[in-house]
């Protein structure tokens, strides 16, 4: 880390003379999609995570009342031990490093790390009618907001595409199509990430729980199809139906009715298009707002669960024949011309040895 960098120097302050933590080192530990860094502090009765969450960037309030809702429906999430919410920091227990995306992309057997993930997800569910309660609503405003960051992000920006009014018609009965849908299903305690990124293996209550400070009220079938069709892993598709159904009985044995095995599907795969759509352009928007083009690298596999859903169901064959004639063949050479540009930008901020400094 620089020695400019002044919100490290806060935090460390913050740690030695304000807590009086007898700290060893500290080391970065991860970032994510917003302003939020997390580093792992070591000191002699083992290691915490600091979360750095700047203001006015970031505002740790939401996470600290979601981090109780969750803890109190025995979700596995980071101990708070101190907190500053002027200041944007929270010192937490720490979860590990291991995400649940590298023990299965290094081969590890998916089925016991799903059911755990599958058990916490309907206790969450089928318990936190009270929780939800005290969340916002996941309604049409939030859901048509998500999905204005496909036009605008992915299709107009990445994709350089112009949109005439026959297609922005079509986006517009999409987008009505699957709101409609998504606010037709129960609502419940909705996570939002919940996926292979947000979840740590552990050996005692698995798994730890992440990234839930934007949790909403909204559809059932949201989280799960962000753990099933995760943005970054793939699984055939009869092994997700399999875990759906899986789903569905769990939540029937904690008495949540619902409803028929046919329709969680159906909101499963509708819901996950909204969300698909959704990611599409925000992982456009990670790249050109802010910075991170690492995020295009999921691109292909978030618009391939796209058209594969839209095959499935004739009220979206419409936008699966627009997507697959407009934007998937435009997608590879989109990501290589930004990737590029990327790697001609961090050369330009990264002078070589021996060179001035601007």
């Amino acid at each position: 880390m620089p020695n400019a960098d002044a919100r490290l120097a806060l935090l460390t302050d913050w740690l030695v003379r304000d807590l009086h933590l007898a700290v060893a080192r500290i080391e970065p530990a991860s970032s994510d999609a917003s302003f939020r860094r997390y580093f792992r502090v070591y000191h002699p009765g083992g290691t915490l995570v600091v979360m750095d969450a700047p203001p006015p960037h970031e505002d740790v309030r939401p996470y600290l009342k979601v981090s109780a809702l969750l803890e109190a429906l025995g979700a596995h999430v980071p101990r708070v031990h101190e907190a500053d919410a002027t200041r944007g920091l929270l010192l937490l227990e720490d979860l590990g490093g291991t995400q649940y995306l590298a023990r299965l992309e290094a081969g590890s057997d998916p089925e016991p790390l799903y059911r755990d993930a599958l058990e916490v997800l309907a206790d969450i569910q089928a318990q936190g009618g009270e929780a939800a309660a005290q969340l916002p609503p996941y309604d049409r405003v939030a859901l048509r907001r998500e999905l204005d960051l496909l036009p605008e992000w992915f299709l107009m920006r990445h994709l350089e595409l112009e949109l005439p009014a026959a297609e922005r018609e079509l986006l517009e009965r999409t987008f009505e199509l699957l709101i409609a849908e998504g606010l037709a299903q129960p609502q419940v305690f909705v996570h939002r990430d919940y996926h292979s990124r947000n979840l740590m293996v552990l050996t005692e209550r698995n798994p730890g729980v992440l990234d839930f400070q934007d949790a909403l009220r909204g559809p059932l079938g949201y989280d799960l199809v962000s753990l099933l069709k995760d943005c970054y892993i793939r699984w055939p598709r009869a092994r997700v139906l399999g875990w759906v159904r899986a789903h569905h009985e769990l939540l029937a044995v904690r008495g949540f009715e619902p409803g028929p095995q046919a329709e969680l599907v159906r909101g499963f795969d509708l819901i996950g298009v909204q969300r698909h759509l959704k990611v599409l352009g925000i992982f456009a928007r990670l790249n050109y707002r802010d910075g991170k083009p690492g995020y295009l690298r999921d691109l292909p596999l978030t618009l391939r669960y796209v058209l594969e859903t839209c095959a499935l169901y004739p009220g979206l064959a419409e936008l699966g024949q627009f997507l697959e004639r407009r934007a998937a063949p435009r997608l590879a050479a989109a990501n290589a011309r930004a990737l590029e540009a990327a790697q001609v930008g961090r050369r330009a901020a990264s002078p070589g040895r021996g060179e001035p400094r601007a």
